[in-house]
């Protein structure tokens, strides 16, 4: 069983509702998971946090495994050339 975080690029819907017109609006997330299902689950956790959505209100569209490289977000990209802390 591997342990490896691997970088998941997730797109899909949410209905975001600013003012009183609510519709469907595209958003692109990367996040660090094991498997693409905690993925989803975490994009579902930061949004419903973040912006008070339900779970019926965001809508996955696509999963895909990205390289770190490839990562719109810098702490990403840099987490995976992290190797420890070091006390000295």
């Amino acid at each position: 069983m591997s342990r490896e975080v691997r970088v998941y690029r997730v797109e899909g819907l949410a209905l975001f509702s600013p003012d009183r017109i609510r519709r469907w609006q595209p958003f692109t997330v990367d996040v660090r998971a094991l498997k693409p299902e905690h993925a989803i689950e975490k994009v579902y956790s930061d949004l419903g946090s973040r912006h008070k959505l339900k779970r019926s209100h965001i809508k996955i569209i696509s999963v895909k495994e990205v390289k770190p490289e490839e990562s719109k977000y810098k702490v990403l990209r840099e987490l995976e050339s992290f190797t420890g802390w070091s006390i000295e």
